[in-house]
């Protein structure tokens, strides 16, 4: 298997914004490299084959003329995997691990810990954003006392990291829905990689319509801040009474509005929300 990598310096003013730029366009193919030692900053992507890598690079390099001329190299299977594992290494949270598939073999876990694979090739990202360790912790720490016949919704899937993670903790009802086909497509074929398949129902939909009034005793939206507050009556209506709602995919400079969009809706949940660098999340419980 060989990839193509696009890779261009980045002015390092610019890397939240970029970043939020490459979560907007919900392709997980891009990543943001910052080494704040240096410092320097790169904005980096893997594709299938040159055309693709070429195509998906001018639309980028349009909208941020800021970057560096582009350097695009074919890598083997071997090489790319070499580029990869100098910015992702594998990481976990309580008994739930993130490991790229190259370590397999080779990562370690104690007794009862379990992993999810990662493939980049597979467009699965490495959950290292600050907004998916965000809703993966949450999940984790409510899986502790969640019955496993939970109903879960991974609302706006993307790669499908969160519902993965949820079927991989050993959830038997889990959902996840996206308004892009092939973002579905690739949460479909990740599922695969973790032999999943079975246990999570991947569907192509939108907020106004992916998530069933009062189903679901967990709700994960990793998304956007903006978005999330043109949708708070559907995000919250879908949550059963004593259920979590965790809203992730929010800079922390927007935290107090879009927490106040849904607090005005459902004054009665409680509230807790963290920060993690930039980003921060809100989790919302409703009342039983």
């Amino acid at each position: 298997m060989s990839l193509w990598e696009v890779k261009a310096t980045l002015p390092v003013e610019l890397v939240d914004e970029v970043d939020m730029m490459l979560l907007e366009r919900e392709d997980e193919r891009w990543s943001v490299m910052h080494d704040v030692l240096i410092p320097a900053a790169w904005v980096i992507g893997l594709f299938d084959d040159e055309a693709e890598a070429r195509k998906q690079w001018a639309e980028v390099s349009a909208l941020v003329p800021q970057v560096g001329e582009a350097a695009f190299q074919e890598m083997s299977d071997e090489d790319w995997k070499e580029s990869y594992k100098l910015h992702f290494q594998a990481w976990r949270c309580g008994r739930l691990h993130w490991v790229p598939v190259w370590e397999r073999d080779s990562h370690r876990m104690k007794e009862g810990d379990v992993a999810i694979w990662l493939d980049p090739g597979m467009a699965f990202g490495t959950g290292n954003h600050e907004t998916t360790r965000l809703c993966c912790e949450r999940l984790v720490a409510w899986a502790e006392t969640a019955p496993r016949d939970a109903m879960i919704s991974d609302a706006g899937c993307g790669s499908g990291i969160l519902a993965i993670s949820a079927a991989r903790l050993g959830f038997t009802h889990v959902q996840g829905f996206d308004n892009d086909a092939e973002a579905v497509r690739i949460a479909q074929e990740n599922a695969e990689l973790n032999d999943l398949s079975d246990a999570i129902e991947f569907f192509e939909g939108d907020l106004e319509t992916g998530s069933k009034d009062g189903s679901y005793d967990l709700v994960l939206a990793n998304i956007l801040g903006h978005i999330l507050a043109d949708f708070v009556p559907q995000l919250t209506s879908a949550v059963k009474p004593g259920g979590l709602l965790v809203l992730s995919g929010i800079l922390a400079v927007e935290l107090r509005t879009i927490q106040a969009a849904f607090t005005r809706v459902v004054p009665d949940w409680a509230v807790e929300a963290r920060e993690m660098g930039e980003w921060c999340d809100i989790a919302l419980t409703r009342p039983v």
